[in-house]
């Protein structure tokens, strides 16, 4: 039997969540929509529908369809940043390993136009927003090169945070011609891969 979204139980449980919860809560849901639906599917209303609210709660949070392209397309990449330093920080891998599985995770991530990133950033496309938010998630990944890469190189914070500035802005490059069919995956892959070693071997 289908859940009453109007039941005094789900009413009540809405009113539990913190405002920083819901957010969360509709961002999760919003994600859900992307990944079985379609980004296109991704309306304030439907996001309402699906998450069990009325419309004004989702409008509380995001007064456009923009804003909460905008705000999931930002919160995919940051989850996906964070995930990846972590994993990589914790390890214990050797430098060879650690350039390796930071070309090839930063070249596939690029190459793969089916995930829920590239299908929010396909819906954002031509919109001024997104070419602002687009730099902010360029410094969350030159952020997550200096964090992986600070305990295999002997160099200056400034110095370290000045190079991945320069790798974050090769790999969007490489990253533009594999897509555009200049380059295979793999020559995308040891290219990037070289760079990187060249930086952690020369600090």
């Amino acid at each position: 039997m289908m859940k009453d979204n109007n039941s005094p139980v789900t009413k009540s449980r809405a009113q539990r969540l913190s405002k920083a919860e819901r957010r969360q809560q509709l961002l999760d849901t919003a994600l859900l929509i992307v990944r079985e639906e379609n980004a296109d599917r991704l309306t304030l209303g439907h996001l309402a529908a699906r998450a069990g609210v009325s419309k004004p709660v989702v409008y509380d949070h995001f007064a456009t369809r923009s804003e909460l392209l905008i705000e999931l397309y930002r919160w995919i990449d940051t989850e996906r940043v964070r995930t990846f330093t972590e994993a990589m920080t914790t390890s214990g891998r050797s430098l060879e390993d650690t350039v390796q599985v930071l070309a090839s995770a930063y070249i596939q991530c690029a190459a793969d136009k089916t995930d829920e990133f590239h299908s929010v950033g396909a819906a954002l496309a031509g919109s001024e927003e997104k070419a602002a938010v687009f730099q902010e998630l360029l410094d969350n990944c030159v952020a997550m090169f200096v964090a992986v890469l600070t305990p295999h190189v002997n160099m200056s914070p400034p110095s370290l945070q000045r190079c991945c500035i320069g790798l974050v802005g090769a790999g969007e490059a490489l990253s533009v011609a594999l897509t555009r069919g200049r380059l295979k995956p793999t020559e995308a892959v040891a290219a990037f891969a070289s760079l990187i070693r060249g930086v952690a071997l020369a600090g």
